[in-house]
């Protein structure tokens, strides 16, 4: 018996026991699940999900196998983006052939077809798998970027007056979002200074100093000043002590001092009462 006949012997067994399989494929998944999602709302996906397997079984449909393929794909994704395990997610699938085989064992003429249709559903449980691995990556790489433009704010100090405080370790990644948002603000705004406070910084070594001065590089290519504050003495001294040069960037030990320096290059006068 070829392939395409013991998958539609399987196709039509699956047909004529769907409330049986379904049933107690729904218990299977509800019992992994622990309660994360209601039996009702788990035997929909599943019924959705068996109607296109047994088309697909049937070899009569050429779009089926697309179709289930596509809607494990979708199902994967929701999973990952609610927080689901991959454990989960795979037993959507998996279960299904537990499910079945406690009908089929005592049918030894239909283990040939049973066998068949496991190796099927093998395949779409490593679909299902990649696409949850794949989804999850996204889930947290978008993550991450929320966290960045949190810790990464652009504020406004003054008229023309923006400062961006730096909180944490700044690598290559976060560099680049410090200098797009500081280079958007400031064509946005027409400011004319910008502020890099680095108090929040824990450490400064030779690649956070070169990320700075790139950062300062790129300020002064769209006509504006950059100061950098929050230079603590630690700091200073190991910036001394790698040999780091700022050159000509103007540096504060405070951004109180960085927004005085800022006003009085833009001829405001800071005096006290």
């Amino acid at each position: 018996m070829d392939v395409d006949s013991n998958q539609g012997r399987m196709g039509a067994y699956l047909r004529d026991h769907q409330d049986k399989v379904v049933s107690r494929w729904t218990e299977l998944v509800v019992a992994g699940l622990r309660g994360r999602s209601s039996a009702a709302e788990v035997r929909r996906e599943l019924e959705d999900l068996y109607s296109l397997v047994i088309r697909a079984m049937s070899g009569a449909d050429v779009q089926a196998a697309g179709e289930l393929r596509a809607a494990l794909a979708e199902l994967s994704r929701s999973r990952a983006r609610n927080g689901f395990t991959p454990s989960e997610t795979a037993l959507a699938i998996f279960a299904l052939k537990d499910a079945v085989y406690e009908l089929v064992a005592d049918t030894t003429d239909l283990m040939p077809e049973y066998l068949a249709f496991s190796r099927t559903i093998d395949d779409l449980g490593l679909h299902t798998f990649e696409t949850y691995a794949t989804a999850r990556e996204q889930v947290i790489a978008d993550q991450a970027a929320s966290m960045l433009e949190l810790t990464t704010p652009v504020i406004r100090l003054w008229d023309g007056i923006i400062a961006v405080p730096l909180v944490g370790t700044l690598d290559s990644v976060r560099t680049q979002l410090v200098m797009e948002k500081l280079l958007e603000t400031l064509v946005a705004t027409g400011a004319e200074h910008a502020v890099l406070d680095i108090t929040g910084v824990p450490t400064v070594d030779t690649e956070v100093a070169q990320h700075l001065l790139k950062t300062v590089s790129a300020v002064r290519l769209v006509g504006a000043e950059c100061i950098i504050s929050g230079i603590r003495p630690q700091v200073a001294q190991t910036i001394v002590a790698l040999g780091i040069e700022f050159g000509d960037i103007a540096t504060k030990a405070s951004l109180a001092d960085a927004l005085a320096h800022a006003l009085s290059r833009t001829g405001h006068k800071i005096g006290t009462a």
